[in-house]
């Protein structure tokens, strides 16, 4: 597909797309990723990528960006095919061709600095990806700190010389676009970029997009979130089961249209929580606090009841969570579960006393990704499987783990299969069924759905709302306010360190709460915390 570009002089003639990919395939031991896929991204234009977990998306990206090769198909850049094999571009070569790409996991280095994560890409393909010599230390210096003032993170000597396993996830998000920006890249694909930011980054990320595009870099945008898609505008290339089944006009097609394509089934944007059952308060806390993170935090939750908490990264929230699952013990304050006091000194205090946690990072702090479904989620109840011998029950391990992931609509071969070999949102439901099998009667899930696709959203969604309706407490902790909207009775906004107000979900708007978490004017809580 060919299209018309003004020269220099303003006169129009015709040049071939940046990229082509046309009828590749990839299989995997027999099982096909990717069916027949074809696309076309034109210079300077943004294209969002967008499918359900295990749709084919990573691979598609893996392949363009040189980082697998295809089974068949071709690879084209400015119309000339690439590699020794048309579908094989090679890591160097994507670079060659200015192909960038931050994938979810960011693949930074975490032994090496800032600057060298930044800047390293341009010094390797000068020299043909092998380093025979000396960093020039100068020019890398130079180079990191233009691309990070573009993503307005610090250029001082100190940061650049920071390792990045030391930042917070956030900031690592940041680095790793700021190294597609440093390379001078024609193509940027990036993989969920938003996952671990909140709304201001979120905001500060797509003025960065805009300003790419600005310059002529054609975008690869893979996501999730609808609100970012109808914000850059731009093409819907949309995958279902290995195959490009859709091409969509951002601006004129409906999300609700978008989330029919990509999931086969229509998605409702409406809540999910109605007819709450709210019993007799469950939780008390009182006047909680952990120096440096929150203070005097009181709060109360009801049997059925599910509470949101969200406030921006540095308002404490993150380290409730950790306080309410004994991760990291407040240092003062009261905790009454069902009318006893509690003290949480550790994760296994939680777990005695019926407290589930889902961590906001399920790859790095909640699964172990080599290890089988099986292993995962009977994890906290080994002494419960245990046989007359004293040995783990296979038969029951097994059971236990064939009922959680039925319950929780786990799509697996088996519960012998790796956690790792499963999508996003598939993972996501083995973490929450971990916390199951302990029949907690208080759940913990932060940031329960960072990652998942629509559809596994709502289906997450629901299985939330049918174990608040069974009695169980759910706080969900997490700066996605249409979730918490979606999903809450209410929602607390945490600023600084303390609670500064409390919102009805099903009347409150998401700018109001944003307001609120940015600094605008608190709304009252009524008594403590507005207990209904």
């Amino acid at each position: 597909m060919m299209q018309f570009q003004p020269d220099a002089a303003g006169t129009w003639s015709m040049s071939a797309p940046f990229l082509e990919v046309r009828n590749v395939r990839k299989s995997f031991g027999g099982v096909q990723a990717l069916k027949d896929v074809s696309l076309t991204l034109q210079a300077g234009q943004i294209y969002h990528l967008m499918g359900e977990n295990g749709c084919g998306k990573s691979t598609l990206i893996k392949i363009i960006s040189g980082a697998q090769p295809a089974t068949s198909g071709q690879i084209l850049i400015d119309g000339a095919p690439t590699g020794p094999l048309a579908g094989d571009l090679g890591a160097i070569g994507a670079l060659e061709a200015g192909i960038e790409t931050v994938y979810q996991d960011l693949s930074l280095l975490p032994n090496l600095s800032v600057a060298e994560n930044v800047a390293l890409t341009g010094q390797l393909v000068e020299a043909g990806g092998k380093l025979a010599r000396p960093l020039r230390r100068a020019a890398l210096h130079d180079t990191a700190a233009r691309a990070l003032a573009q993503v307005h993170l610090p250029t001082s000597r100190a940061f650049l010389g920071r390792r990045t396993d030391t930042l917070p996830l956030a900031t690592r998000q940041l680095v790793a676009i700021a190294r597609a920006i440093a390379a001078e890249a024609r193509l940027v694909i990036m993989d969920e970029p938003t996952t671990s930011l909140t709304r201001q980054e979120v905001e500060n990320l797509l003025a960065v997009v805009r300003r790419l595009l600005d310059q002529g870099v054609t975008v690869l945008f893979v996501t999730h979130k609808l609100d970012e898609v109808k914000s850059l505008g731009g093409h819907a290339i949309i995958m279902r089961d290995g195959q490009k089944v859709a091409e969509r006009e951002v601006a004129t097609t409906p999300k609700s249209e978008i989330s029919q394509l990509m999931t086969g089934r229509e998605i409702s944007e409406a809540r999910y929580r109605t007819e709450p059952k709210i019993g007799d308060v469950m939780l008390d806390i009182q006047n909680l606090t952990q120096p440096a993170s929150f203070h005097d935090l009181s709060l109360t939750l009801r049997k059925g009841e599910i509470l949101g908490v969200t406030g921006l990264l540095d308002s404490g929230r993150n380290e409730l969570a950790l306080a309410l699952s004994g991760v990291v013990p407040a240092h003062s304050g009261t905790m009454q579960l069902e009318g006893r006091i509690i003290d949480l000194k550790s994760p296994a205090d939680a777990i005695r006393e019926g407290i589930g946690y889902v961590p906001e990072d399920r790859l790095t702090e909640g699964l172990f990704l080599e290890k089988t479904i099986q292993d995962n989620v009977t994890l906290p109840v080994l002494d419960r499987l245990r046989n007359a011998f004293g040995m783990i029950s296979g038969r029951r391990a097994r059971a236990l783990a064939r009922e959680q992931i039925a319950d929780l609509q786990v799509v697996a071969p088996n519960v012998q299969a790796p956690v790792q070999s499963l999508s996003g949102g598939n993972q996501q439901r083995v973490l929450i069924g971990r916390w199951l099998t302990i029949n907690p009667r208080l759940l913990i899930l932060h940031g329960p759905t960072v990652g998942v696709d629509v559809g596994s959203k709502d289906t997450i969604f629901r299985i939330i709302q049918r174990l608040a309706d069974e009695g169980m407490g759910v706080i969900i902790i997490s700066d996605d306010l249409p979730e918490l909207l979606q999903n809450c009775d209410r929602i607390l906004v945490m600023r600084q360190g303390a609670i500064i107000a409390t919102h009805d979900a099903a009347t409150v708007s998401e700018d109001e709460i944003y307001q609120t978490m940015a600094g605008g004017a608190a709304v009252p809580a009524t008594g403590k915390d507005a207990t209904p």
